[in-house]
C-alpha cells in the first residue's frame, strides 16, 4: 500500500457536502466511488475539511492509500474520467511519508463572496451572497481584528456542535474590496464584490460563515467591534451573528 495527496476542486451545489452521508451524493462518496473502480476494491478518501453542503473548494486536500502502483498522472486521468463534471482531482501525488490529510495540516484558508449590486446576476447567485446594500467597510475591518489570534470561538460554531476544544487560532482574517469586471459574463455592470478570508490552524463547524455573518451584521451597523469581543468572551452562540449562507465559501488552499 502505498499513501497519495490528491488536490480537489468541486462546485458544492449539488452536494450534502465533503462527508459521506446516506442522505444524497456527497463529494468523498463520488471520490471513493471513483477510486474503488480503478482499484477494484473499496478506497477510503480522507480530507483535509469537511465542508457543508453547498460550500465549493479549490484546494481541498485528500489521503488515500491504494494498493497498484498507477503513476499519479494516469491516476489523475483516469479518476476525472470516471468523476461528475463538478468535481475533478487537480492535482495527485505520492506521499513520501505516512501522510493524513486532516490531522497533518498546519493551516486552512476560507474565502467568502459578497455581491453589493442591486440586481444579483444569475452567473453569480451559486457562488456569492447576495447581501444588496452597500456596508462599511471599515467597521467591518476594525471589528474583524478582534477576532485574529488564538481564541476560545465556540459562539462561532453551529449550535448544537460537540467539540472537544472550541480554541482556535485565527491567522489572518483580510477584507477585500473589489469593482467587478464589466465585461465579464458573471457580474451585473457596476457590481461591487467583497471577498472575506480566513487563514487558521482550523476551524469549527460553520465557523468561517458565522465569521461572516456577525461581519455583515456590524457593516449594516448591526452591532459593533465590542459585541464581538463579547461574543468571543461569552462564548454563546446567541451572542455571535447569522450564520452566512454557504453557497459564497470556498476551501481555497490547506498547508502541510
Amino acid at each position: 500500500m502505498r499513501t497519495l495527496k490528491i488536490t480537489v476542486a468541486y462546485e458544492g451545489t449539488a452536494y450534502v457536502g465533503w462527508q459521506r452521508q446516506s442522505n444524497g451524493s456527497s463529494i468523498q462518496g463520488c471520490l471513493e466511488a471513483a477510486l474503488a473502480e480503478i482499484e477494484g476494491a473499496p478506497v477510503a478518501v480522507v480530507g483535509a475539511g469537511r465542508t457543508d453542503a453547498g460550500v465549493h473548494a479549490l484546494g481541498q486536500v485528500a489521503s488515500v492509500q491504494l494498493r497498484h502502483q498507477i503513476a499519479p498522472d494516469a491516476l489523475l486521468r483516469a479518476v476525472n474520467a470516471r468523476l461528475p463534471s463538478d468535481i475533478r482531482v487537480v492535482a495527485a501525488e505520492v506521499s513520501p511519508e505516512p501522510f493524513h490529510a486532516r490531522f497533518d495540516a498546519t493551516a486552512k484558508t476560507y474565502r467568502y463572496r459578497l455581491l453589493h449590486d442591486a440586481v444579483v446576476s444569475p452567473f453569480d447567485r451559486r457562488y456569492a451572497w447576495h447581501v444588496g446594500e452597500p456596508l462599511d467597510h471599515e467597521r467591518m475591518v476594525d471589528a474583524g481584528r478582534a477576532l485574529v489570534g488564538e481564541h476560545d470561538f465556540a459562539a462561532f460554531q453551529a449550535s448544537g456542535s460537540s467539540t472537544r476544544s472550541t480554541v482556535r487560532t485565527l491567522f489572518e482574517l483580510t477584507l477585500s474590496r473589489a469593482p467587478r469586471d464589466p465585461r465579464s459574463v458573471a457580474c451585473g455592470v457596476g457590481a461591487a464584490l467583497t471577498v472575506i478570508e480566513a487563514r487558521g490552524s482550523g476551524f469549527l463547524r460553520h465557523m468561517v460563515r458565522v465569521i461572516v455573518g456577525t461581519l455583515v451584521e456590524v457593516g449594516r451597523g448591526q452591532r459593533d467591534r465590542a459585541a464581538v469581543e463579547h461574543a468571543l468572551r461569552s462564548r454563546d452562540r446567541c451572542s455571535a451573528g447569522q450564520t452566512a449562507p454557504p453557497h459564497g465559501l470556498f476551501l481555497m488552499r490547506v498547508e502541510y
